[in-house]
């Protein structure tokens, strides 16, 4: 039986929560599609805060430049310049949903430094800003009767009306809109039909497609493979940032160590105990992201050692345990340390894409009626390279944006929700080997990514990067038209999708630019321009069993 609503958000981080309650404000039927639960999203996990110009001692133009130096000649002026200029009313509106950043002793807004930032502008809550966030919204989505949540959700694939055309063998309208989404119930593995006319993707990172990640599980991918199969641009999948600053331990997991420590005097050391970024950049440890884990990533490889040191015991331990309660309590309990008498081992990890599906300032993609904001999308703030705490800052403006296009287009379309969606239809049975297949490619994945698309790339190695993510697309298809559907499955296809979209984009791009060294092209450009990859519709493969696409 398909449900139908006014709107369908794929999503529970900041960007689907804020454009879920600026819908139901229009008086919208709202439903939020989130694979996990509602809380769990990238959104409560990020640490450092809302870069915005809030301060006397600040201005928007100071903000404009730092952006623009920090994305290496890429970011869109005009998209820089209305996103730093709409933050305030935002933040605004978050303090008046109940968010209380930290303050000072003096009641003014404890503005933290990060990197890249010529000035104090990072509104916190201690290094758990995130989570007060994620905490604010969810209470306003609680209050709210038009909006439902559907958890442990997992959205499969959208619906358009060229599908729908295709399938009935009849011409494909024009223009091509979204009709609505297949969503898995992981708990009962029954496949659910969604019907709207406006669906948002706000799903986050792209994290997992590497070994090593301070992203959580759910950052699949999934929004940017879903956009992709359905013909929408996706641009700049090359610029993935790889926080430098994460905590070195022997497994695999990989947590955060905010910018905000290096932002209040912290410094990286060698193994001998010397300082190094001065030799790498002006701003030495409070250099952009890219300069910083590059000059780790060389650091580490010229003395042949697993992990550089954070040194920040010039504040005492009260000042850190207060400031930085999460990081202080992780290091004393991961690794028994004292942030306030130990070094930190730290190395870099993935962390942001700043590439993602494309999009313009009212969040709307090339598709009418598909939205994307938050990570998944590339609207041209990041350029290169992100600006660290610009995240947070271009989701809540998207999103605010996205809903008054969205409303729009609603009013404009009362009739674009009721299209007949045709049912799922299972496929296929359960195949024993599947999940050791499944784990198993995976990994080889993720390691492949690791070793050949990381940090610093070659042509060689990508081209083995392709070749390996081709083999391991051609197995997991089969398995997706001939079993079904499984959330590990599911995530795997849309991981080595964008894989795949990576490594393409970043085979475009024959230059050295922001998160992009090839040693191949170490050289910039003179005019730098967007990479692009769309999928040809007559890829897709037609039929509604295990998926509307190919």
């Amino acid at each position: 039986m398909t449900k139908h609503f006014d709107v369908l958000v794929v999503g529970s981080g900041i960007a689907g929560l804020w454009f879920a309650l600026k819908m139901a404000d229009q008086k919208k039927r709202v439903a939020i599609i989130t694979k996990k639960t509602r809380a769990e999203s990238n959104t409560n996990y990020a640490q450092g805060g809302i870069a915005c110009v809030t301060s006397g001692m600040d201005d928007f133009e100071s903000h404009l430049r730092d952006t623009m130096e920090a994305g290496d000649g890429l970011c869109n002026e005009a998209v820089v310049r209305e996103i730093v200029r709409d933050g305030p009313p935002r933040i605004a509106e978050l303090i008046d949903l109940g968010l209380q950043f930290s303050t000072t002793e003096t009641g003014d807004y404890d503005l933290g430094q990060e990197g890249g930032h010529s000035r104090r502008r990072i509104l916190h809550v201690k290094d758990m800003t995130g989570k007060a966030i994620e905490t604010a919204l969810l209470n306003a989505i609680n209050r709210s009767d038009r909006i439902e949540v559907f958890e442990h959700a997992f959205a499969i694939d959208l619906i358009t009306t060229d599908k729908i055309a295709r399938r009935a063998d009849r011409p494909p309208p024009s223009p091509n809109r979204i009709a609505g989404l297949y969503v898995l119930d992981v708990l009962t593995n029954a496949v659910m039909t969604f019907a709207a006319p406006v669906v948002m993707l706000a799903t986050g990172g792209i994290g997992q497609v590497y070994r090593f990640t301070t992203n959580p599980d759910i950052a699949t991918g999934d929004g940017v493979a879903m956009a992709y199969r359905a013909g929408v641009p996706i641009d700049n999948m090359e610029f993935i940032q790889f926080h430098p600053t994460t905590l070195y331990t022997l497994n695999n997991e990989r947590f955060l160590i905010s910018e905000a420590v290096r932002g209040e005097g912290a410094v990286l050391r060698n193994f001998a105990g010397e300082t190094f970024m001065a030799a790498h950049h002006p701003r030495a440890d409070l250099a952009p992201r890219d300069v910083v884990a590059r000059a780790i990533d060389t650091e580490m490889k010229q003395s042949g050692t697993p992990h550089v040191w954070l040194d920040i015991r010039h504040h005492p331990e009260d000042y850190l345990r207060s400031r930085f309660p999460t990081i202080f309590e992780t290091c004393e309990r991961v690794l028994g340390l004292n942030l306030a008498r130990d070094l930190i081992p730290v190395v870099p990890a993935a962390h942001y894409s700043c590439g993602g599906v494309s999009t313009n300032l009212s969040a709307e993609t090339r598709l009418p009626g598909l939205y994307a904001c938050g990570e998944v999308a590339c609207t041209g703030l990041h350029g290169a390279n992100r600006l660290a705490s610009n995240s947070l800052l271009e989701a809540l403006v998207l999103a605010h944006r996205g809903a008054a296009s969205a409303g729009e287009y609603l009013d404009y379309r009362p009739d674009a929700g009721a299209d007949d969606l045709p049912e799922w239809v299972d496929l296929g049975g359960n195949d024993p080997d599947e999940q050791v297949v499944i784990s198993h490619n995976w990994d080889e994945l993720r390691l492949a990514m690791w070793d050949y698309v990381g940090i610093v790339r070659t042509t060689k190695r990508l081209e083995r990067a392709r070749t390996r993510v081709r083999n391991l697309a051609r197995e997991v298809q089969e398995y997706y038209w001939n079993f079904s559907v499984k959330p590990k499955l599911l995530e795997l296809r849309n991981l080595i999708q964008v894989a795949d979209l990576i490594i393409e984009c970043a085979l475009q791009r024959k230059e050295s630019r922001g998160l992009h060294e090839t040693m191949d092209y170490p050289d910039k450009l003179p005019v730098a321009e967007n990479s692009r990859v769309t999928a040809p519709a007559a890829q897709e493969k037609p039929g509604w069993g295990n998926g509307s696409a190919r």
